[in-house]
């Protein structure tokens, strides 16, 4: 067994011839596409990887930035894949751009798993407790279905029809075989049931061995042989043993998985060669069906055989028991239940002409159709798409959509007005498309009321769109252009044809009115009825459109005659005919659809128009199939004509424009020779008042100089006199100093004169008073006489002092 770590790379192969050594991804979710050949796998991380067995590649294709929690990859669009992730949303990728398509929203708890229905247009997505159904063309919710807190939901698968079973399981896995007849339940037990979806009665009981204690997943494991009736039913159990018995035999196949190496996950391939396991490490496993058993894919035993003589062995089978009445919480009404083998899926050729896609059958729908006049208008575009066999060539139509607007179709809007853009873009875009397709429909002028109708039924949808509209003009518009430009006279013929041998009297007095099947017939035909009824009676009349042979159609146009007889007898003058064929009427549209299928099984087969009109051929897969059923002179004349017309207009349109241009020009120059000769009236005139402003200014300017000049005299004359009057006060503040200085100097004079007599008074007395001290002495020294000389001496010197 080959290893390959996918680690941090983005793409390469699985196999390698020598083991690469990385960080190992721990995947969690696996689902394969519709071819078997390719399986998406998201690991825990929430990146998702595209695996293609037959080129051994890898490759990663988004990162999700959380886990997922389920995947789908087998949508009507290929490219795109479901993703269910942790947050409890539900995303739709595309594989090839890597862009976001859609994000839904809804559920409370983990999505736990996601199952398309085979025509790739819805989903049902289911959570512990709730199942919803979503729309996958336009990504919203059609229904949803609560359970009780006590039973939950792991996985079940949509069905193409609708089955009310009572299951009372704790966890219910349902899974059906491919051919949508037998429907296989398991849960909490080891009893796994088998139902048949087409009588609703429980076929029979199988119990696993019992090791078995619960069962975690089963799906049936397709053959090449089995005609989509599967016999070998897959059941993972709590061990992660994944079990392939056989339905019928109970007898055990092959078994992969252990107890040490469990599987918690795994996908089948819709061909049944290869099974992806999700191990319980988190790797995957890839297994080659047809290695592990050599009695997968067997042919079937030929129908001539030999008889001879022998004992007749039986085959070996687990020791299983297979309850042929009510099993373990089962409820049946009593009745013994056997087991029966599945009708084989060989078909007669009959039926095989009558099947449809998706399972459909046309002769059942004709029958319904029949019986209730109408489809559901819930499924009517599912059933018309079916019917139609349209193929979707999604890179055909992008190549036509890719050159864009046809020049007939340019100025649509002003030959046809419609309120909608949205219509009118969509009506040019299928148009242009058409036009594209083949050059007759560049020049057919009914083209866009034959069209509008289906534009405005599928606006979302121009792919759709347009191979509705080329599937009505290859069948139901046959022979139409054989006489281009002119109306079908030959289609218009046949319906003649049939009112004539119903209704001479009508004929009769549309030829004695001169009203011709170009007046009477061709507004319906290039119409498709869309003027003379309402959306639910147009709606009405094509579902019988497309359930029938091509001529219905023309029938539909004699019917509609005949039941409007009555006031059309009435009608004399052409514009009357015109108005009515032009107009809503009157009708009762199941009456006149009654009346087509009657016209179809009364009218004689010589006069049939099946018998000028072929069998309803589909479009082609892949590639359109090419139109050239009408002149293709005419219209290459017409398309020359036209491109000569456009060519002379775009001249026309060119040199108008030229002279457009020419005479804006000379407008141009006129307004500016204008312009610059008021400018320059007002350049004069600003100058001229500019030169009187000046003037004016230099007077005012003479008389301020004059002003400032008196001014300025008076000014020195001040100055003079303040100098004048500051030089006397500062003489005065001179003299005055001066003669405080010389009162000052008195002052002083006459200070120190008084101080000198007042010294001049003390010393005469000092003297007066030392002269009595003398006089004293004398006397005293008189009387003394030995100091007599002593006083003389004394006496001299004061008075020399």
């Amino acid at each position: 067994m080959q290893v390959t770590d996918i680690g941090s790379r983005e793409d390469g192969k699985i196999w390698h011839r020598k083991s690469l050594g990385s960080n190992t991804v721990r995947f969690l979710q696996v689902a394969f596409d519709t071819t078997g050949e390719s399986f998406l796998a998201g690991d825990h991380h929430g990146n998702i990887y595209v695996f293609d067995i037959s080129r051994n590649r890898f490759k990663l294709v988004q990162k999700t930035g959380q886990a997922c929690t389920a995947l789908a990859f087998n949508l009507r669009r290929t490219t795109e894949f479901l993703v269910a992730l942790a947050d409890y949303s539900m995303k739709c990728f595309d594989k090839d751009t890597r862009q976001p398509v859609s994000w839904m929203r809804g559920h409370e708890g983990a999505i736990s798993s996601l199952s398309v229905h085979s025509s790739g247009s819805y989903a049902i997505s289911t959570s512990s407790d709730t199942a919803q159904l979503w729309n996958l063309d336009t990504f919203q919710r059609k229904r949803k279905l609560n359970v009780r807190q006590s039973v939950g939901i792991q996985k079940n698968t949509l069905q193409d029809i609708c089955c009310y079973l009572q299951l009372v399981l704790y966890v219910i896995i349902l899974f059906h075989c491919r051919d949508g007849k037998t429907l296989a339940a398991a849960g909490r037990s080891n009893l796994v049931h088998l139902w048949c979806l087409d009588s609703r009665q429980l076929l029979r009981v199988i119990q696993m061995p019992p090791k078995v204690k619960t069962v975690r997943f089963v799906d049936f494991l397709p053959d090449s042989f089995d005609g989509g009736s599967n016999q070998i039913l897959g059941v993972l159990s709590q061990d992660g043993v994944l079990h392939f018995i056989s339905i019928q035999s109970c007898k055990q196949f092959f078994e992969i998985g252990s107890h040490e190496d469990a599987i918690t996950l795994a996908a089948i391939c819709p061909k049944g060669h290869h099974i992806v396991a999700v191990m319980d490490s988190g790797a995957l496993r890839i297994y080659d069906v047809r290695s592990l058993t050599p009695e997968i894919s067997k042919p079937p035993q030929p129908l001539l055989k030999q008889v001879t003589k022998g004992k007749s062995s039986e085959g070996s089978c687990l020791k299983m028991k297979v309850y042929a009445g009510a099993g373990q919480h089962v409820k049946t009404s009593g009745r013994r239940i056997q087991s029966k083998v599945l009708p084989s899926a060989v078909s007669t050729l009959d039926d095989k002409e009558n099947d449809l896609p998706n399972g459909l059958n046309k002769k059942r729908l004709q029958a319904l159709l029949r019986a209730f006049g109408e489809y559901p208008a819930k499924y009517r575009m599912f059933i018309w798409r079916s019917l139609l066999h349209l193929p979707e060539n999604h890179a055909a139509f992008s190549s036509l959509t890719d050159k864009g607007l046809h020049s007939a179709y340019v100025c649509l809007q002003e030959h046809y007005p419609i309120k909608s853009h949205k219509l009118q873009r969509g009506l040019q875009r299928v148009l242009s498309a058409l036009a594209h397709w083949a050059a007759v429909f560049g020049e057919t002028d009914y083209l866009p009321l034959l069209a509008f109708p289906f534009v405005k039924l599928f606006q979302n949808n121009p792919l759709i769109c347009f191979e509705v509209v080329a599937t009505v003009i290859v069948n139901w518009c046959q022979h139409w252009f054989e006489y281009f430009p002119n109306p079908p006279l030959n289609v218009l013929s046949l319906a003649e044809n049939v009112l004539a041998h119903h209704d001479k009297e009508l004929l009769q007095h549309f030829v004695a009115c001169g009203v011709t099947s170009q007046l009477y017939a061709w507004p319906l035909l290039e119409t498709l009825f869309s003027e003379v009824l309402m959306t639910e009676e147009w709606l009405k009349l094509f579902d019988n459109v497309f359930s029938n042979h091509p001529s219905f159609l023309l029938m539909a146009v004699v019917a509609y005659v005949t039941c409007c007889r009555a006031p059309l007898l009435l009608c004399t003058d052409k514009k009357d005919f015109e108005y009515f064929f032009h107009h809503q009427n009157s009708l009762d549209i199941s009456a006149m659809l009654k009346e087509t299928y009657r016209l179809l099984d009364s009218t004689p087969a010589d006069i049939q128009p099946s018998s000028v009109l072929s069998d309803f051929e589909p479009l082609t897969q892949g590639q359109y199939p090419i139109f050239n059923k009408y002149p293709t002179f005419i219209v290459e004349y017409q398309s020359q004509e036209r491109e000569r017309i456009r060519q002379q207009e775009v001249e026309y349109l060119r040199e108008r424009q030229e002279v457009q241009e020419l005479h804006a020009e000379a407008v141009r120059q006129q307004a500016e020779f204008e312009a610059w000769y008021k400018q320059q009236e007002l350049l004069l005139q600003g100058e001229e008042q500019r030169r009187r402003i000046l003037q004016e200014e230099e007077s005012k300017l003479a008389q301020q100089r004059a002003r400032l000049a008196a001014m300025k005299r008076e000014l020195k004359v001040k100055e003079l006199s303040l100098v004048d009057s500051s030089r006397r006060r500062f003489l005065k503040h001179q003299q005055d100093q001066r003669r405080i200085q010389l009162k000052r100097l008195d002052d002083e004079i006459q200070r120190k004169m008084v101080l000198r007599d007042q010294e001049t008074a003390a010393t005469v007395q000092d003297i007066e008073v030392r002269q009595m001290e003398l006089d004293a002495q004398r006397q005293l020294f008189e009387q003394v006489g030995p100091y007599k000389n002593f006083i003389s001496l004394q006496m001299s010197a004061m008075l020399m002092y």
